[in-house]
């Protein structure tokens, strides 16, 4: 009877498999979930106190009680509603308003007052401002500037200055300028060496004050202009 008990005999003792433990908790497992999903497929095996506690809302819950009504706010005064008064039109409209006793006088404005600041009230009423007036240009005190181009087109005849002899002989040619200033009438008034050889200077002086040129106009009226004037001294020509 005791020898199973013994240390020497351990080896006799025979342990359950590993395979019914395994069983035993899909067992187990199983039955824990049927006992979830019943409630959820057949809700009519629930009892009948417990299907009616889910169906049932909760209660809302209360609102908060009134404050309490304060010495301040008893005596505090309570505006009286307003009445509206019905309006209704008159029956018969009258030819002219009679003033009472104590009404004043209109006041009187001044004849010039237009009741706009500033302004004028025709501006308001779309009238068009009257046109500025036009401007007074002012004459030219001196000559008028241009260019020495606008000279030579302006020129009636070809300025042809004698070549000097002492010049010639030497070999000298060049460019002669000369500043004029041409009058209303289109005579060169004034005349001045700018630059240029000496020896070339005093003929194309000469040449110059005998040219004539076609009157400068400016706003309908002849003007005088001060322009220069290139005189070239070629060898051979």
């Amino acid at each position: 009877m005791f020898e199973n008990s013994l240390v020497e005999s351990s080896g006799s003792i025979r342990t359950r498999s590993k395979g019914y433990a395994v069983v035993s908790f899909l067992l187990e497992a199983i039955a824990l979930a049927v006992m979830i999903l019943i409630p959820y497929i057949y809700p009519a095996a629930l009892p009948p106190h417990a299907l009616a506690s889910l169906l049932v809302a909760p209660p809302p819950p209360l609102a908060p009680a009134p404050a309490p009504i304060t010495s301040e706010r008893a005596h505090a005064p309570v505006n009286a509603p307003v009445q509206l008064v019905n309006f209704a039109a008159p029956t018969i409209i009258p030819n002219e308003i009679h003033q009472g006793d104590n009404a004043s006088d209109p006041p009187q404005l001044p004849q010039n007052f237009s009741g706009i600041r500033g302004g004028n009230p025709a501006s308001l009423l779309g009238a068009i401002p009257p046109p500025p007036p036009t401007p007074v240009r002012a004459k030219p005190s001196g000559p008028i500037r241009v260019s020495s181009g606008v000279a030579a087109g302006r020129l009636l005849t070809p300025i042809q200055p004698a070549y000097p002899a002492i010049a010639k002989a030497a070999g000298i040619q060049g460019r002669v300028v000369i500043e004029a200033v041409i009058s209303k009438q289109g005579f060169v008034r004034q005349a001045q060496i700018l630059s240029g050889q000496p020896m070339l200077a005093r003929a194309a002086l000469e040449a110059v004050s005998q040219a004539r040129y076609q009157p400068y106009m400016l706003n309908g009226q002849p003007v005088e202009v001060d322009t220069t004037i290139n005189i070239d001294f070629i060898l051979g020509n």
